[in-house]
């Protein structure tokens, strides 16, 4: 009787343990990398390029074969993030203000946050970097990100000259040096943050986005740059005159992101959490052209396959079955709806989610899923234009007008091109001309979209605006990154910033200058504000302007410096409350 009542008492409690178990929330880990092709892995056919623990990681997860996502950086992160269409949260380009993200935007991590996640940022943000665009606005509780696009453009400190070792970046806003190659300085952070939440018993959401294999190329791990320099690296080379040592910098810069993916593997398995998290993979767009992209066309800022195509690689220990194979199309918009269900967490209800759960397809269970379209965007400019370097990917046909990326209009003429890509997935064959009513159906169809996610907000294209005078970011930087810039050539020479003041506030303003500018004379304007003065600065230097009294309300900065030779900007500009 004993050891029967023992026996139903071991058995009661661990159905309930089990339970216990499967109402706990799973943690979740999400890498992404940057200007990694879908080519740019062993397990997709490359003979050169070692990634045995990405390939391993692929061969236990479900295979989505058609996982789409932006042509460029930003777009694809702001729909990561959000589970919409890009053009609905404001992020339109990579550059010149174009690449802050609306701030009522909600995002996955202050979903999970809010439901009891510890979430934390390592690496790439690129959706803003002033307030109230950070990632520690947007739903992080921990941050370690470089700013801007990358590392090397005029958004980082100018101390950082261009190094991807021993970068400066910045913690929760602060601005701090870092000891390592930067991959490996995002993955200790990040397994350090994935210690500290277990140790707190909470789950965690962990965003680790790489800014390697992008460039400048001229700083990568040196022992593996000697490795791929020792191989033969024409089988992977495209084109009429391949950068064959670029390639051999971009291999080591990927072996290295697939050491530390190893390392943060492993880290789960000594942590004992790895059946309780979901681990994710993907590439935010396809790589700069000249490499191997497994047979498809195009590549990194295009619409054809070759840009817009990454690996999906989602891991749930015993929930999902590396046997499910689906061709079923799925997009960077479905990551946010498909983590939610599989933690449990309502979706929005008061705007659109573009996305869809993709649970059913990594479960081997699609049931009734519908054939879809789906939209991929991007060019050069303030605002979308309506067919413009665009892309509808159905699941059969897919239209695109590949007017080119950096045009801020279309070219008059650029034709529309329709692909059968169940039986051309290499889109050699355009056969727009036999198949008029589909292109005519297919370009409705966008049409329509287009007026959808332009319509999300009555000023659905403006920029938004960076605050200042806060004491949420009482030390605002503004770079040319984030401008209107005067002369439409992007970081150019003068520029913009569009700020606002929620009350009157008396700011020290401080000027940054690099390169071998000696300047003259300064103008400063912002709303009634006008300050102008002979000024004398040495080169390469900074120089304190004073504190001026900046007044409340929607404001346009313009600082132009002049030596000599014609007006300018300078590098960075520092406000900070007094």
């Amino acid at each position: 009787m004993k050891l029967a009542l023992s026996v139903v008492l071991l058995v009661a409690c661990s159905l309930q343990c089990l339970a216990q178990s499967s109402q706990r929330p799973p943690n979740i880990v999400v890498v992404m990398s940057d200007d990694q092709g879908i080519g740019d892995f062993g397990c997709a056919g490359n003979l050169v390029l070692d990634t045995p623990r990405l390939d391993a990681f692929s061969a236990q997860c479900p295979k989505l074969s058609r996982f789409y996502v932006s042509p460029v950086c930003s777009p694809t992160r702001a729909s990561l993030m959000t589970g919409r269409y890009n053009y609905r949260t404001r992020v339109v380009d990579t550059w010149i203000g174009r690449s802050m993200m609306e701030p009522d935007e909600v995002t996955i991590a202050e979903l999970l946050r809010d439901s009891g996640y510890r979430t934390g940022i390592f690496g790439k943000w690129h959706l803003g970097d002033c307030y109230p665009m950070r990632p520690q606005d947007q739903g992080f509780d921990v941050s370690l990100v470089h700013r801007g696009g990358g590392i090397a453009q005029p958004s980082e400190p100018p101390a950082n000259r261009r190094r991807y070792t021993d970068p400066i970046l910045f913690q929760n806003g602060e601005q701090v040096a870092t000891k390592g190659y930067c991959t490996d300085v995002y993955f200790d952070a990040a397994l350090g943050f994935i210690d500290a939440a277990i140790d707190k018993g909470r789950p965690f959401f962990t965003y680790i986005a790489t800014n390697a294999p992008h460039g400048p190329f001229h700083d990568v791990p040196e022992d593996l740059l000697e490795k791929y320099r020792a191989r033969d690296l024409g089988s992977v080379a495209i084109g009429r005159r391949p950068n064959i040592d670029r390639i051999a910098r971009v291999f080591a810069m990927v072996e290295n992101i697939d050491q530390n993916f190893g390392r943060l593997m492993d880290h789960l398995d000594a942590r004992e959490v790895t059946e309780d998290t979901i681990v994710v993979f993907l590439c935010d767009n396809g790589p700069i052209a000249g490499r191997y992209v497994d047979g498809l066309r195009g590549s990194k800022t295009s619409v054809y396959e070759g840009g817009i195509r990454s690996p999906l690689w989602i891991r749930w220990p015993g929930k999902l079955s590396p046997d499910v194979r689906s061709d079923r199309i799925a997009a960077h918009i479905d990551v946010l709806p498909t983590l939610c269900e599989m933690a449990k967490v309502p979706l929005p209800t008061n705007r659109v989610i573009d996305g869809r759960s993709l649970l059913p397809l990594l479960a081997g269970e699609p049931g009734q899923w519908a054939d879809r379209y789906l939209v991929l965007q991007t060019h050069r400019g303030d605002v979308p234009v309506a067919e413009h370097h665009f892309a509808v990917v159905g699941q059969q046909y897919k239209l695109l007008r590949h007017s080119g990326f950096g045009r801020v209009h279309p070219e008059a003429g650029t034709p529309f091109g329709l692909f059968d890509l169940t039986e051309d997935p290499g889109e050699a064959i355009d056969i727009a001309a036999e198949h008029p009513l589909e292109v005519a159906r297919m370009r409705q169809f966008y049409r329509d979209w287009f007026d959808d996610v332009s319509s999300t907000r009555g000023d659905n294209y403006a920029k938004p605006r960076i605050h200042v005078g806060t004491a949420m970011e009482s030390r605002t930087t503004l770079t040319r990154q984030d401008w209107v810039p005067a002369d439409g050539v992007g970081w150019g020479h003068e520029g913009v910033w569009l700020l606002h003041a929620p009350r009157a506030c008396e700011l020290r303003v401080t000027l940054a200058f690099r390169g071998d500018q000696v300047v003259e004379g300064f103008r400063l304007e912002a709303g009634s504000l006008l300050v102008e003065r002979r000024l004398e600065v040495a080169k390469g230097a900074r120089v304190e302007l004073g504190t001026f009294e900046f007044p409340a309300g929607d404001l346009d900065l313009r600082i132009t410096c002049d030596h000599g030779d014609g007006p300018f900007a300078p590098h960075q500009v520092v406000l900070e409350l007094r």
